[in-house]
């Protein structure tokens, strides 16, 4: 927020880029690790079915936040344009002419959560390789996270 503040945007943008890479990492990082232990059966159903849900969660909002940082050049070039008719994703709004519509955050999260759920995109198209690259990774945590981790919390019950 302060490099952000003080004008500072591309600062701003790399400490950001620098930070998501952290974060994935970490989430990737933790995924692995429980899924290796599992054999070991040393956790109890409650403790796998919430971190997976703690991992599911953050792998929503770690994907939105990159989706948001990455498209169309970022927030910061997105407000400086009139309306976003271009970028990663094609949103359906940006199918109407009339309107002068940028995307926001909550439309980000909306793209991550239905990836993270539905393992594809539902009714944003995804035109980028970049992007087409970060959503197998979303999927591929996602089912991770869902399928071994909540799926052996359940069968343990």
């Amino acid at each position: 927020m302060l490099l952000h503040q003080s004008g500072r945007y591309r600062a701003n943008q790399i400490f950001g880029y620098i930070v998501l890479a952290i974060v994935t990492a970490d989430m990737i990082t933790h995924l692995a690790l429980l899924i290796a232990r599992l054999p070991a059966h040393r956790e109890t159903p409650r403790q796998l079915f919430m971190a997976a849900l703690g991992l599911w969660s953050s792998n929503v909002l770690v994907f939105a936040s990159w989706y948001w940082r990455l498209d169309g050049g970022g927030p910061n070039a997105r407000d400086r344009r009139k309306s976003h008719d271009s970028g990663a994703f094609l949103f359906p709004q940006m199918q109407m002419r009339d309107q002068n519509w940028k995307p926001g955050f909550v439309d980000y999260l909306f793209l991550a959560f239905n990836t993270s759920t539905a393992f594809s995109p539902t009714d944003v198209p995804v035109l980028s390789r970049w992007a087409k690259a970060m959503m197998i990774v979303q999927s591929c945590i996602s089912l991770g996270t869902v399928v071994i981790l909540a799926g052996r919390a359940v069968n343990i019950l």
